[in-house]
């Protein structure tokens, strides 16, 4: 499944890339270069990613900017919805935002996430990476394949970090829809928003029950990449109370 040429071609130049680096770092890492070059190309990756992520970030300020006056006229329009959307868009396009924009950078990030998951989860790369060890532990190991030796203590810890992130990640988000009113920069009014609201602090959660199904390898690049996305979460997302505006109009 998946393994149409597009991808794979992909998954095989990421698995030079990935070659390449485990040799540039086994001099310096040892028997940990692979798992080295894993978290070091997902850092590459998500890096490359990032100005898609900036993007994403300023269109959700923009449409939490904008909600008190989306809120507005749902309380005005309530009885005429074809009324509301024409003046809900009218007021977007006014403010030089775009209601549906911010689904762009997820959608152009997801081919590059799916080829780095397809790499660490599979022997599609052509690298023989799911052979290599870390600790002792193939990095082709899965939980079902057993705990014993350095398996367990392995696991164990990468499930901690993910289950902290996880943690960090749903508090953040908690606070954000609190403080702001909005989930996901869009207004928490309407129909199935209080769900909406509910659910999507869980998600974060979901990283640590996928990571019990996928191989060690894929376990390190999930943790990095979850990492990477919690570091984007606290410096792209900080609070700006007084200069929100004034950055995203520049």
């Amino acid at each position: 499944m998946l393994a149409f040429a597009p991808l794979h071609g992909a998954v095989g130049a990421a698995g030079t890339a990935l070659s390449w680096l485990v040799d540039l770092l086994e001099p310096l890492a040892g028997g940990t270069a692979t798992a080295a070059a894993i978290v070091l190309l997902t850092i590459v990756v998500r890096l490359l990613l990032s100005p898609l992520t900036v993007a994403q970030v300023r269109g959700e300020r923009r449409r939490a900017a904008l909600a008190p006056q989306v809120r507005d006229l749902q309380r005005r329009y309530a009885a005429d919805p074809a009324k509301l959307q024409t003046e809900v868009f009218a007021l977007y396009r006014s403010a030089g935002a775009n209601p549906v924009a911010g689904c762009l950078p997820v959608l152009l990030q997801a081919p590059f996430l799916l080829v780095m998951y397809r790499l660490f989860s599979t022997t599609e790369g052509g690298t023989g990476l799911l052979q290599e060890r870390l600790g002792g532990v193939p990095l082709g190991h899965h939980l079902g394949d057993g705990l014993a030796g350095a398996a367990g203590p392995l696991f164990a810890a990468l499930l901690a970090v993910l289950l902290l992130l996880a943690w960090w990640s749903s508090r953040r988000a908690r606070r954000a829809s609190t403080l702001t009113g909005t989930v996901a920069g869009t207004t928490t009014e309407g129909p199935g928003a209080a769900a909406l609201a509910r659910l999507l602090p869980l998600l974060p959660f979901t990283t640590v029950l996928v990571a019990l199904v996928l191989p060690l390898a894929a376990v390190i690049y999930l943790v990095t990449t979850t990492a990477w996305s919690a570091l984007e979460q606290a410096v792209l997302r900080r609070p700006q109370p007084e200069k929100t505006g004034a950055l995203d109009r520049n």
